[in-house]
């Protein structure tokens, strides 16, 4: 076959792909454009239908989420099934109080007037998926676009095909099939996706080359995008005032927001740890300690997701001057894509594994000579997606909170900030922007209508020409609410 053939027949196969994917969007804007998508019965429908999903399909979900990353069930439980459960349900009993109007407060010059802000769904809205947490932040989303009353195309991360091909398979038979769709696919159909207009596009993907391209993509049609992309998140370990439980329950939770999610393989996961010089040996003893008996059996732990980011990892190791900083672990399994959990202490500021997002299962611990010079540290560097801090000092909790921008702040445990429905989701600066979770979802997915309703009984002229300084003095009262000095004036009573 000439390359004549060969690039006229791609040519075709994606003219046709593109044509396929034009045919979803037009059939998920006439299910939206109908209308039944508004109800509160539909969007309550729809969460139950997901709720059936995650408990028929349970195990089946489980074992995608095994093939692909090497997750156990009971990790995939709980950082997926089990979340997605709980934010169904909190959005189903909340769902009546989100949409209802919000009343506002009108001046009473307005009299008689009523205001109020009125939740609309925002249209058709897209959903970039990413491959860490591939159910979990496809239906965490989708959960919160579905209580808003929109329409949905999914496209699943395909660094994940087999939790891409369960929701290819299985949502379409628990939730209205005609105003949620999944769309599998590598980059040229994330791209093709992008060529129509959606009236909302949020990217989980991480990565801040790509979402560059997205938001280009859309501008073209001036479509609002939320991106969630990650950063270096830093853990501060103020060891000073740390009894031996409280140094323990530390190291626990370090390794639980390190190694037990996703192998470190998550936007939220700890980045680095920053310590004082003195407190670093304890410190690595009791991680080194907890580490051996947290998982002693490598199934417990995820793998990496892929040859190509398993060969990046190790390439970060290898580099000769942060290789002497390894002081646990950094033995890798290339056949399995496994890398031992690794701690390194010190490595070269400059070196990538300090510059860049490690997004897997190596920790450096970086020591400073006071704790306090953790905030400087950590102000130097890219605003991330979360900030941790294990510390009884009031002041130096104050401190991290008033003198650095992230995500979030998390005290005295790390990643659990993510389950909690109250709480908004989302970067600023690099790390991204726009928010979601519980009402944060609904709210990300919806517009604020400003719904304002006047009577006609009071009708002041003063608004209307010709101007004369009397009305521009009414105006100033009215503008400050003095009602007392606007009545003495417009009765000629005061000047």
């Amino acid at each position: 076959m000439s390359a004549a053939t060969m690039a006229a027949g791609a040519a075709a196969a994606g003219a046709e792909a593109g044509g396929a994917l034009g045919e979803t969007v037009r059939e998920l804007r006439e299910a939206y454009e109908g209308g039944r998508t508004r109800s509160l019965a539909w969007r309550q429908a729809q969460l139950r239908g997901l709720l059936r999903l995650l408990k028929e399909k349970e195990m089946e979900a489980f074992q995608a989420l095994h093939t692909d990353l090497g997750k156990h069930h009971a990790e995939a439980f709980r950082d997926e099934v089990g979340v997605l459960i709980k934010s169904a349900n909190g959005a189903l009993q909340q769902l009546r109080k989100w949409m209802a109007p919000d009343r506002v407060w009108v001046p009473l010059i307005a009299w008689p007037a009523t205001a109020q802000v009125v939740p609309e769904p925002l249209g058709v809205v897209l959903i970039f998926s990413c491959w860490n947490f591939p159910l979990g932040l496809s239906l965490e989303p989708l959960i919160g676009a579905l209580a808003a009353g929109n329409a949905v195309a999914l496209k699943p991360s395909e660094l994940s095909p087999c939790t891409a091909r369960f929701l290819a398979d299985n949502i379409g038979g628990y939730i209205d099939a005609s105003a949620v769709k999944v769309v599998n696919g590598g980059p040229e159909v994330g791209g093709q996706l992008m060529e129509h207009r959606w009236d909302k596009v949020l990217f989980t993907e991480g990565s801040p080359r790509i979402a560059r391209s997205v938001m280009a993509a859309a501008a073209r049609h001036l479509t609002p995008v939320a991106l969630e992309l990650g950063g270096k998140c830093p853990c501060i370990f103020d060891a000073a005032a740390a009894g031996a439980r409280d140094l323990q329950v530390s190291a626990n939770r370090i390794i639980a927001g390190k190694w037990s999610s996703c192998a470190g393989q998550a936007c939220i996961a700890i980045d680095y740890v920053l310590v004082e010089e003195r407190f670093a040996p304890v410190l690595v003893k009791v991680l080194k300690s907890t580490l051996k008996r947290f998982f002693q059996d490598a199934d417990h732990m995820a793998r990496i997701v892929n040859e190509r980011h398993f060969q990046r990892l190790s390439g970060l190791l290898k580099d000769r001057a942060v290789a002497p900083s390894i002081l646990h672990g950094g033995s890798v399994d290339a056949k399995n894509l496994y890398i031992e959990p690794t701690i390194l202490l010190n490595p070269p500021l400059d070196s990538a594994i300090m510059t860049e997002e490690i997004f897997g299962p190596l920790l450096p611990i970086i020591t400073v000579k006071k704790i306090e010079d953790s905030i400087a540290f950590v102000k130097a560097m890219p605003k991330p997606l979360a900030i941790y801090a294990f510390t009884r000092d009031a002041a130096l909790r104050r401190r991290v909170v008033e003198e650095t921008s992230s995500g979030s702040v998390t005290f005295n445990d790390a990643v659990v900030q993510y389950a909690i429905d109250g709480l908004p989701f989302g970067g600023v600066g690099q790390s991204g922007f726009g928010q979601y979770h519980g009402r944060h979802s609904f709210e990300m997915f919806s517009h604020k209508k400003a719904v304002m309703k006047r009577g006609y009984l009071l009708e002041l002229t003063l608004r209307y020409p010709p101007w004369d300084d009397s009305k521009v003095t009414l105006m100033r009262y009215l503008y400050r609410f003095n009602y007392f000095a606007f009545v003495l004036a417009f009765l000629g009573l005061r000047r």
